[in-house]
């Protein structure tokens, strides 16, 4: 079995189903996810996307959707830099664990050099403090946007 490209484990005070509307629903993604929003039936095959501002930022399809324990998802970037990537894997594992949940994300089937692998390293980390602290606080973190992963060049 191969080594996954990115995981991060954390430990959240909140219930699974808290924890899965928080990750599923396009209203709550605006409020951690730096105002990205997400829109999906979360079927199994369905397509899902997340925008900023109603530009389509990501999208791909739904793998594996087994409320409220398990979420998998295909993950393409819309700029071409990110097109030029093979298409990589989100996993969403939530285990209760008496009045918290941990949630552990995997991200794998990297390109190791990429846009993505570099722009998930910094961001991951970033949006799981920011779920983590609006579930149990209320409130996001006030940590502003990483920068984009690739520098868009202005066109003449």
């Amino acid at each position: 079995m191969s080594k996954p490209d990115f995981v991060y484990v954390t430990y959240i005070e909140t219930t699974p189903d808290e924890l899965w509307q928080a990750l599923t629903d396009g209203d709550f993604t605006e409020r951690y996810w730096f105002d990205h929003r997400v829109a999906s039936d979360w079927s199994v095959g369905s397509d899902y996307r997340f925008t900023l501002t109603g530009e389509k930022r990501l999208e791909g399809k739904v793998l594996i959707s087994d409320p409220p324990r398990k979420l998998a998802y295909t993950w393409n970037g819309c700029t071409e830099e990110f097109r030029r990537e093979r298409t990589s894997r989100v996993t969403f594992e939530l285990e209760p664990r008496g009045n918290v949940v941990k949630l552990t994300l995997t991200h794998d089937n990297l390109d190791e050099a990429g846009v993505t692998h570099r722009g998930i390293s910094e961001g991951w980390p970033m949006v799981l403090a920011n779920l983590k602290s609006l579930l149990e606080n209320g409130k996001t973190l006030g940590i502003p946007m990483p920068a984009p992963a690739v520098k868009e060049t202005a066109t003449a």
